[in-house]
């Protein structure tokens, strides 16, 4: 298990995130403040808490399913990144796809976060690369 320093925000102590059930990859962000999103509208939604990643870890922000398919909102840049080095408060960038008006209040869950190891790539450059054997099929090449 990694350890992630995190410091909440004055009054956000009830917004730390948690496990839902034992078995959970991701933990839940909850929101710092009641909001609305209206028909197309994003928002960056804060969440109360600031985290300090360790060196070789990246957080991923994704959507929640429930309110993505009961509320038609969900992570605009799904998955969002945070890097070890950010400080900031986490926020989430949200959009409404639903054609109604979206209430959220403080507290309330809005997105999922998991921290992930993130190895540093190096890079060369090649006159060639191997061959595999997808080759330069892209975009349904896989068929149906």
């Amino acid at each position: 298990m990694v350890g992630i320093k995190i410091v909440a925000l004055e009054g956000c102590e009830d917004l730390l995130p948690s496990y839902a059930h034992l078995t959970d990859a991701a933990v839940d962000l909850r929101c710092r403040e009641d909001f609305s999103l209206e028909f197309m509208e994003r928002k960056a939604v804060p969440c109360g808490i600031k985290i300090a990643l360790p060196e070789g870890w990246a957080g991923l922000v994704l959507p929640r399913s429930g309110i993505s398919l009961r509320r038609g909102v969900t992570v605009v840049n799904a998955p969002g990144l945070i890097d070890s080095g950010y400080r900031g408060e986490i926020k989430v960038a949200l959009i409404n796809f639903s054609r109604e008006r979206q209430e959220f209040f403080r507290g309330e869950r809005i997105a999922q976060f998991m921290a992930l190891r993130a190895e540093k790539m190096e890079f060369s450059l090649s006159d060639y690369l191997p061959l595999s054997d997808r080759g330069e099929e892209g975009f349904g090449s896989t068929g149906v």
